[in-house]
């Protein structure tokens, strides 16, 4: 049967969708809230995972382990990494990488995590389309790109290392968790998609507007994630 789990890393990136659940049962594991209901119709797990990669792993395979959800969707915020990407546009993701692995020493591609067999997690394709689809639908005044989200532990808010994630990536944006959940759905093949507004440039402007567009931001993606729900 169809479930599916929904993360968001901070409270604002999920409280819209838990206001709208019907909300059957809550359990707590690993210090995380999970709620298990229907939303716009549809089974669903929401939780708030907690920032960074870590609790991002985690939380992906207590999705998987204790509530067999069938797919995985990450929403909330992230920085622009490309110009035409613009403070309230949305990114859904092609695929997504760790971008502070580096373990060239022994030669494997800067972004790889050895023995994977892969540099970066490959999105649902499906999934991708409905978001795409789906944004057009609910968020018909902002753009909607389809491209490459990378993740790192750090809050990127300095112009020289956005250059180089540029540079070495080609990512479409950057935050804390995507690349985490995206890695550890591959790893238990569970198709996913990542779902990110833009709340910052992650340059020097970025520690100035993120906390002025973040609410804004999340509500654009916390739409189009409850809006998509009964098309997969």
């Amino acid at each position: 049967m169809k479930k599916i789990g929904i993360i968001g890393a901070m409270e604002l990136e999920v409280e819209e969708l838990k206001g709208k659940m019907d909300i059957r049962h809550t359990q707590e594991k690993a210090s995380m809230e999970f709620l298990e209901g229907t939303l716009n119709g549809t089974e669903a797990v929401i939780v708030r995972s907690g920032i960074g990669k870590v609790n991002a792993a985690l939380c992906t395979q207590i999705l998987c382990d204790s509530f067999a959800v069938s797919h995985i969707i990450n929403t909330g915020v992230a920085g622009s990494l490309k110009n035409e990407i613009d403070i309230g546009d949305i990114v859904v993701s092609t695929d997504a990488l760790h971008h502070d692995v580096d373990v060239r020493v022994f030669g494997y591609p800067l972004g790889e995590v050895p023995q994977m067999g892969c540099l970066a997690f490959p999105a649902d394709k499906h999934l991708t389309a409905l978001a795409v689809s789906a944004c057009k639908e609910v968020n018909p005044d902002i753009n909607v790109y389809e491209g490459r989200v990378v993740s790192g532990d750090q809050f990127v808010s300095d112009k020289q290392v956005k250059d180089n994630i540029i540079a070495n990536f080609q990512g479409f944006c950057v935050e804390m968790e995507g690349a985490s959940i995206a890695h550890a759905a591959y790893l238990n093949h569970v198709p996913f998609v990542i779902i990110r507004a833009i709340s910052d440039k992650a340059d020097d402007s970025a520690e100035m507007d993120y906390p002025t567009f973040e609410k804004a931001a999340a509500a654009h993606s916390a739409a189009l994630v409850e809006h998509m729900l009964p098309m997969i």
